[in-house]
């Protein structure tokens, strides 16, 4: 379907329900306004089929994998009905797991704490903090940024084929000299600039080489579809609250068994399989091979259930229809954005590079946050500034260095002087076309006459004085 046509097709163009897309928020220059929700790339609003959902089966909650008694029953057969709606979900092939995790960010944790011994890990510098960090265990080799996505591939493929043997000779392969394990984490859609990352052709590199591959789809899941199997990664991982289910749970998701060899992620009930009393006083502990096993205490069945019912209302509407809606409100936000020279959009890959519905720019004269506070302050727009839990790629791009700290690592906001970060525009399912109509004329209407009220900065950020 072509983004023309779904222009014209106003039942196409509709968004998605979700929560609070009646509520109003007042505006500093008097009344009040529709809050306008562009945050979606930290935060996406639940659907209302989510919620409903989750309204639905709270009378029935119970003990998960605990009690005989029929809620009990109830809700395990609901929780592992959710496990297998995300295996589905996520083309996942059929010996993988599907483990629930907090977070993206706690589902790489997992993954880093069953990396196998003297696993050399591979990482751009261009990720998210949940997927740069969580390797402090293993030996990382951090790559420069990109410029084009198959630069990205040439810059893995040297680095793999440098990589050196393993420097502990019982872990070497009967080759002699053989590398020891390695794996790469990339992101599928940045969340910066909202580009699409070579996610086939960088599993392709990786596996030629000898290595496994894990995808952050944090910021792709909501907004494309995503094929374990297609895409030929060993693992996914995600975040409910960024997939339309804010409810504290997400996905680890791919092949057992690294998993199914490491130490439980957490020690627990529900992990142990069989626990007994040894002579000498110790324990002796018998640990699932399941999921199970990095899954220990009471699992949260109300969030796993929410993924599953955003999977299912995602894949019923269809993944074609969400992105030529999509590709429609970037190109509206994106010829706005042009509209205005003292806009710079920042890009890795240029600007006609695909990309989900995130946006980040840096305007000529403005601090990013006196920006962004006037955009809510004075319009009801909810957008993000600082350096988004992605240092390293926001100061690539923006070609500054690191700064006295404020929120979330963002420079102290200073109303008027030059922005050492930038500005976030996000969207996805549920927003209305009307957002982000207002948001480019807000930011036209700021650039050209500046902010109608004053500001000042308080704990690090632009506010608006009383």
């Amino acid at each position: 379907m072509s983004v023309s046509t779904v222009a014209s097709d106003q039942s196409v163009c509709s968004p998605l329900s979700v929560l609070g897309r009646d509520v109003t928020v007042p505006l500093v220059t008097g009344g009040e306004v529709t809050y306008a929700a562009l945050d979606y790339a930290a935060s996406a609003p639940a659907l209302q089929r989510v919620w409903d959902d989750v309204a639905a089966y709270a009378p029935y909650y119970g003990s998960v994998h605990r009690g005989a008694g029929y809620l009990s029953q109830l809700s395990t057969d609901l929780f592992e009905n959710a496990r297998r709606t995300v295996a589905e979900f996520l083309g996942c092939r059929e010996d993988d797991q599907v483990v629930f995790t907090r977070s993206t960010t706690d589902s790489l944790n997992l993954l880093a704490a069953a990396l196998p011994a003297d696993c050399q890990v591979f990482v751009f510098e261009t990720e998210h903090h949940a997927s740069l960090l969580p390797w402090r265990e293993a030996r990382v080799t951090y790559l420069d940024a990109p410029r084009t996505p198959q630069q990205a591939v040439e810059i893995l493929e040297r680095a793999l084929a440098d990589r050196a043997p393993s420097p502990d000779a019982r872990l070497r392969s009967r080759e002699g000299e053989a590398p020891g394990p390695a794996l790469v984490c990339v992101t599928g859609a940045s969340n910066v600039t909202g580009e699409l990352w070579p996610v086939r052709e960088l599993a392709a590199a990786a596996h030629a080489h000898g290595a496994r591959i894990a995808l952050d789809a944090a910021q792709l899941a909501p907004h494309h579809p995503v094929s374990a199997r297609d895409l030929g990664v060993d693992w996914v991982a995600f975040s409910g609250h960024k997939l339309y289910a804010p409810f504290g749970a997400g996905v680890l998701a791919g092949r057992a068994d690294w998993l199914r060899e490491a130490e439980p992620y957490l020690a627990g009930g529900g992990a142990s399989r069989k626990v007994t009393r040894r002579a000498d006083g110790g324990v002796d502990v018998e640990w699932h091979e399941s999921a199970a096993r990095h899954e220990a205490g009471s699992p949260n069945v109300i969030g796993a259930y929410a993924i599953a019912s955003a999977c299912k209302a995602l894949t019923e509407v269809g993944f074609d229809t969400l992105v030529a809606r999509e590709r429609h409100l970037i190109r509206k936000v994106g010829e706005g954005l042009r509209d205005v020279p003292e806009v710079k959009v920042l890009s890795l890959f240029g600007d006609d590079a695909p990309r989900v519905g995130v946006i980040s720019f840096v305007v000529e004269g403005w601090n990013s946050s006196h920006f962004a506070a006037a955009l809510s302050a004075e319009y009801g727009i909810g957008v993000r500034d600082g350096l988004f839990c992605a240092h390293p790629l926001v100061r690539t791009l923006l070609g500054s260095d690191p700064q006295v700290q404020g929120e979330c690592g963002a420079p102290e906001a200073v109303p008027g002087e030059k922005s050492l970060n930038a500005i976030r525009v996000s969207f996805g399912a549920g927003t209305p076309e009307e957002h982000v109509e207002r948001f480019v004329r807000a930011v036209k209407e700021l650039v050209r006459d500046g902010a109608k009220w004053s500001y000042r900065t308080e704990g690090g950020r632009c506010v608006p004085t009383d």
